[in-house]
């Protein structure tokens, strides 16, 4: 018996350390967003680095989209007034193109004005080649990222991504759908 607890407390010990250890923000999700540096709408270098510690929310557009981008990212913009309005001035916003040929800075700049973004605490990047982003698209975001036969348009998620301090994606929300989108303050403040 003696010896039987010998082994068992230094082992519950362990398991306790080995708890504790575990990130700190549980979410729906436990996936590691891999490292980017990226270019911004203003030509400067916005790196994963930078946004640890975080919370920050991700999406994928481009500004040739005829179907989906343009709502989502006006839903994003109303996303950053919501983020304002509830003291949530820290939490990034990040849009990566996903037809990074095409989109420019400039082109990144214009679309995500023309749909109410500030820049304040809004990156739109590019600056990659498309295997790249489709590569990180599927390994930190687990969405697969297509360009159809002869179309100029991407397939590509939908949804707005919540990563936590510790650079996981934890939660998602349909990013074309406003009451989805509402879903996003509570629950960053519930994590906080």
């Amino acid at each position: 018996m003696r010896t039987t607890c010998k082994f068992i407390l230094p082992l519950v010990f362990l398991l306790l350390l080995l708890a504790a250890c575990g990130n700190k923000y549980q979410g729906d999700y436990s996936v590691e967003v891999k490292d980017f540096s990226f270019t911004n709408q203003d030509g400067e270098n916005v790196s994963k680095s930078e946004l640890d510690g975080d919370f920050w929310i991700a999406d994928f557009i481009f500004t040739n989209c005829e179907t989906v981008c343009p709502p989502m990212t006006s839903n994003m913009a109303n996303l950053q007034t919501q983020l304002k309005e509830a003291g949530l001035d820290d939490v990034r916003l990040v849009s990566f193109s996903v037809d990074p040929d095409n989109d420019t800075p400039e082109k990144l700049k214009e679309f995500g004005e023309s749909r109410g973004a500030s820049f304040d605490n809004w990156d739109f990047l590019t600056g990659y080649e498309f295997d790249k982003i489709k590569e990180f698209s599927i390994k930190s975001f687990k969405a697969p990222l297509e360009i159809p036969a002869d179309s100029d348009q991407v397939m590509h998620s939908v949804y707005f991504y919540i990563i936590s301090p510790d650079g996981d994606f934890i939660y998602r929300f349909d990013g074309r759908k406003p009451d989805e989108v509402k879903k996003i303050v509570p629950t960053i403040q519930d994590l906080k």
